[in-house]
């Protein structure tokens, strides 16, 4: 799932994803905190919250600990770390050491960042959060062992490892405007809002061809409401009505500019199948879900349309097909402007066009061991004795695994959704984004998969970014 920070104010804000545990710090109200703000402001609180598709027992990681030491916003989307206008919403606290995969007891937060503070109201089209590097001033820290201050935990046999940063944790991670609900957070003098940061932290975990752990943040925003915010349902199996005898993710989506539905969110469903996603943005979503059964079983993608915020999808059906998986194999490279190899962090998703609506949706990758996270993030890197470059660039190898049934896809409706099944087998595209390289997109050409399943793609060109940073 994703984990978030929640910034309650006269304007609140939470970074994260889907807490469905108990334990953690107690939920905040979203009131005027100790009085009206005034004239022409609001007030921030800060709290965070998770859990996420990635953590054990079932996922690679127990916990993953990162320190906050700062917030903050612009109303400028072009302001650079050093320049002018970014209002401090956490100005006194100290550094702060929080467990992503923990539990919260209000199923939504995890804990709180310093006390209220007063915003300009405005429209905001940057926040930026910072974490630490110095350890000194930690007197629990968790990490100790790595010997640093963020850190990941592994299922497997409890060794910790330093999570090392990128640049811009350090500076900043930034959430543009791109990535913020309605292009900014609006807040007009007088007004209490809410404003949610999704950090989702499994797809934002890189491991290194060295073995070490690094984390590239990938973080979304947009309003949320006090009063319904959340989305929630059950997936079962079609043929069982019971519970899907193995994984089941399940992803919010909405769409970005070009109409392509983004993953928002995510989340594993629970023993019953039961889901839930809160606090979500204000806003129509589509719920996209995958499985695994524990026999090899993979499930075709069930999507329902038009959920808005507040609502319940109520059961959603799960089909068990005959097409198996689709186990997508390529390179991406990246180069500088001079046509030199350069490193670049770039998020693979796989995404599928539903012939009769013509909408495109990001298919999650399916749970399984090795892929605890919707979409896959990769690193490129110079050639090596394990890794062979086309001349004048890094790159980096990928597999994805996918289901290879056609989607089955309805609208919502209040007496439950009724799916069908527009083409028995999927057409894919494989799409790569960064922050670093212009064009920031590239993506494959469609792939229609054909025969009988399972099957083993190769994509036959690399995704090749130029003019990288």
């Amino acid at each position: 799932m994703q984990s978030k920070f929640r910034f309650v104010r006269n304007l609140g804000i939470f970074v994260g994803s889907i807490a469905l545990l108990a334990g953690g710090a107690a939920l905040i109200s979203c009131g005027t905190n100790g009085g009206a703000p005034g004239s022409g402001m609001g007030m921030a609180m800060v709290s965070i919250s998770d859990p996420a598709t990635c953590a054990g027992p079932d996922g690679p990681y127990a916990h993953v600990y990162v320190t906050i030491t700062d917030v903050q916003a612009s109303m400028s989307a072009t302001a650079g770390n050093s320049d002018a206008g970014w209002t401090d919403l956490t100005p006194n606290i100290a550094p702060q050491q929080i467990d992503l995969l923990g539990q919260a007891n209000n199923k939504c937060f995890l804990a709180t960042l310093g006390d209220a503070q007063e915003l300009q109201a405005g429209n905001y089209q940057q926040i930026r959060l910072k974490l630490a590097t110095d350890t000194s001033k930690l007197s629990n820290n968790a990490c100790a062992s790595a010997g640093t201050a963020n850190c990941v935990v592994l299922t497997a046999d409890d060794s910790v490892h330093a999570l090392q940063l990128s640049s811009e944790a350090q500076t900043g991670i930034k959430i543009p405007s791109g990535q913020i609900a309605s292009g900014g957070f609006n807040i007009a003098a007088g007004q209490t809002k809410d404003l949610d940061i999704d950090f989702n932290t499994c797809a934002s975990i890189v491991q290194e061809g060295n073995g070490q752990y690094r984390l590239k943040p990938v973080l979304h925003a947009g309003e949320v409401s006090t009063t319904s915010t959340s989305i929630n349902g059950t997936v079962l199996d079609s043929a069982t009505g019971k519970p899907v005898d193995g994984k089941v993710m399940v992803a919010l989506e909405q769409k970005d500019s070009a109409g392509v539905d983004r993953i928002v969110m995510t989340t594993m469903t629970n023993t019953d199948g039961s889901f839930v996603f809160c606090p979500i943005p204000e806003g129509t979503y589509d719920v996209v879900v995958v499985g695994m059964g524990t026999s090899g079983t993979a499930y075709q993608p069930s999507i329902v349309t038009g959920v808005a915020n507040g609502q319940t999808t109520g059961t959603v059906n799960l089909y068990a097909g005959t097409a198996g998986t689709a186990t997508f194999t390529g390179m991406v490279t990246s180069q500088n402007s001079s046509s030199a190899g350069t490193v670049a962090d770039v998020q693979l998703s796989a995404l599928e066009t539903d012939s009769t609506s013509n909408a495109t949706f990001t298919i999650p990758l399916l749970p399984t061991t090795t892929q605890s996270s919707a979409t896959l993030m990769v690193e490129t890197a110079p050639s090596s004795s394990t890794l062979s470059c086309p001349s004048g660039t890094d790159c980096a190898n990928y597999t994805m695994v996918v289901p290879g049934g056609g989607a089955y896809i309805g609208a919502y409706a209040t007496t439950g959704s009724t799916l069908t099944q527009s083409a028995a087998l999927a057409t894919y595209v494989i799409d790569g984004t960064t922050e670093t390289c212009t064009p920031m997109e590239v993506k494959s050409a469609a792939n229609a998969l054909t025969g009988t399943g399972p099957f083993t793609i190769t994509v036959s060109n690399a995704l090749a970014f130029v003019a990288c940073q």
